[in-house]
């Protein structure tokens, strides 16, 4: 059985990772559900239009500190517009 101090170390490795996105065409169906353009998410995140859909179609993903900021939006987005099916 492991212990205390194994699992708390084994949590900080996790919270050490760089944050995980959704998969791109999660990304896309989040953005959809809020009613946001990619343009409008591009100025938000003081990003192109391009960028946008690079992040949404695979192609590239955003490097801090976008990552952090979109992965907070997504989040939020998440929380706010699940996935059906998802539990609730």
């Amino acid at each position: 059985m492991a212990s205390e101090e194994e699992l708390f170390a084994s949590v900080d490795a996790l919270l050490q990772e760089e944050p995980a996105l959704p998969p791109p065409a999660e990304r896309a169906r989040l953005r959809e559900a809020a009613g946001i353009t990619q343009a409008r998410l591009a100025a938000a995140l003081k990003s192109t239009t391009q960028t946008v859909k690079n992040w949404e179609n695979g192609r590239s993903e955003p490097k801090p500190p976008r990552l952090e900021a979109y992965q907070r939006l997504l989040n939020g987005w998440a929380a706010k517009y699940p996935a059906p099916g998802a539990p609730t």
